[in-house]
């Protein structure tokens, strides 16, 4: 008996069709698909959360004095002329910093070796490259998503049969976060 479904793909199609459902999962909240497909991703998404819960406090917040360039109000650098020579005119500004520890830094690079990165395109400048930006689901992971489930022992994940598909009489689910 097989640990896993193989969904009818080979390997590295079946793990890039799991990838990104679980990366859509994770990001939009809920995807429709079919029953296999859903308890497949399930165990993923689940083992997922319960990596971000685990570590979602394990990080230092560190201040510190930063040099940042002065800006006039077109955005662009303020210059000072000293001994003949423009020099840009710096302010010293405190700044925080998350510092992940060690095993925080591991979850993270094990959700992204299973994460693709989603870029966000705004609707009033959809086809243009301008504008859009990229998220970080492992981050949405660590600040949204865990602090919702830190009192939570396991079951994030739901699946609601929504009925057979047209096409080829799959059973259609519902695979949100509770």
């Amino acid at each position: 008996m097989a640990g896993y479904r193989k969904l009818g793909r080979t390997a590295s199609q079946r793990k890039a069709l799991l990838r990104n459902q679980v990366t859509n999962l994770l990001y939009h909240g809920k995807i429709v698909t079919t029953e296999a497909k859903a308890k497949e991703i399930r165990k993923i998404a689940e083992h997922m959360i319960a990596m971000a819960v685990r570590e979602k406090d394990n990080f230092e917040t560190i201040t510190k004095t930063v040099k940042v360039p002065q800006k006039d109000k077109d955005g662009k650098r303020v210059k000072e002329v000293k001994d003949g020579k423009k020099v840009t005119v710096f302010d010293e500004v405190e700044k925080s910093i998350k510092k992940e520890n060690p095993s925080r830094i591991h979850a993270r690079r094990q959700m992204n070796k299973m994460l693709y990165g989603i870029t966000e395109v705004p609707t009033t400048t959809a086809g243009k490259k301008k504008g859009t930006k990229t998220v970080d689901v492992a981050s949405k992971l660590f600040d949204e998503i865990a602090p919702k489930y830190a009192d939570r022992k396991g079951g994030y994940t739901r699946i609601i049969k929504i009925g057979p598909r047209k096409g080829d009489a799959a059973m259609e689910v519902v695979i949100e976060l509770v």
